[in-house]
């Protein structure tokens, strides 16, 4: 699917539709996403701040995308596991970066190259307007090749 084309959908998509979360940029190859988690009355917490949820959400499902994207339909590629810390209140617009590099890919194809199932750990940090971090996140990826797919390599 164009990158394009992904963005318009994820952007309509109801739960980051409702909830302020907004890809503002994706590149072609998907190497790289830039998300906006905008503040909204419904999407404040008790004392007026971001919702921890939302902060989780606006971080889910991009590493695994951009892996699946680079990767192809040879492998597996799953979420296993993920984990927020919370730095300090975020207030007002903030963002996150994705940024899968060609070395990152290289790491994963020759860690599963056997067949083997491979863990990686990503992590980024989501911003205030300032620049100052709100959040620290990390998600464990899940990476295996099809069975197929490698006998068809063989």
């Amino acid at each position: 699917m164009k990158a394009s084309t992904f963005r318009l959908g994820i952007n309509l998509w109801p739960p980051f539709l409702f909830t302020g979360i907004h890809v503002a940029e994706i590149h072609a190859d998907y190497r790289y996403v830039r998300v906006e988690l905008r503040e909204r009355p419904w999407n404040v917490n008790y004392v007026r701040t971001h919702f921890g949820g939302s902060l989780f959400a606006m971080t889910d499902p991009f590493w695994m995308l951009c892996l699946l994207h680079n990767l192809g339909r040879d492998y597996y590629v799953w979420d296993k596991a993920g984990e927020i810390e919370f730095i300090k209140p975020g207030k007002g617009t903030v963002t996150t970066e994705f940024r899968l590099d060609a070395a990152t890919l290289e790491e994963v194809r020759a860690a599963t190259a056997e067949g083997a199932k491979h863990l990686r750990w990503f992590s980024n940090d989501v911003l205030d307007a300032q620049g100052e971090v709100v959040a620290r996140v990390r998600k464990q990826v899940y990476v295996r090749p099809k069975p197929e797919a490698r006998q068809a390599r063989g």
